[in-house]
């Protein structure tokens, strides 16, 4: 038994590292290098929302693992009786709105931004058919 274990996961390791370099585009997990103006408006704001998304994720589950282990049922004890509190409703009403509004605002900006396209370089006709795209430049 031993030994069919050892040969099944060396078998899954080989499999996950196989996958790992089988593409070197794989490796790529981030948008492109930005050459344009507007592109690096796109990149500056996906970073800045990957940062806000991964500090909200980081706090969440810290909040919720610390939770869970500081208020295990031990022995004996009695939940406590309590119901409504409505300034904490409040604050997990408001905060969100609050840090959307703050997402919201560049999003906007570089929406709005795209939007101009009053001296492009190239226009590009893009038509999709049932099995393909066609392209006019």
């Amino acid at each position: 038994m031993g030994f069919t274990r050892r040969i099944a996961g060396s078998s899954l390791m080989l499999g996950c590292a196989t996958g790992a370099f089988a593409q070197d585009a794989v490796s790529r997990y981030n948008l492109q290098q930005p050459v344009t103006r507007i592109a690096s408006e796109i990149y500056s704001m996906h970073t800045l929302m990957l940062i806000i998304c991964v500090v909200i994720f980081i706090a969440v589950f810290g909040v919720m693992f610390w939770s869970v282990f500081h208020h295990r049922k031990s022995r004996g004890a009695v939940a406590a009786n309590f119901h409504e509190n409505t300034a904490v409703e409040i604050a997990w009403t408001v905060i969100p709105v609050l840090i959307l509004l703050g997402m919201a605002w560049p999003a906007t900006k570089t929406v709005i931004a795209m939007k101009d396209t009053t001296n492009p370089d190239i226009t590009i006709k893009a038509t999709g058919y049932q099995w393909k795209w066609g392209y006019d430049y």
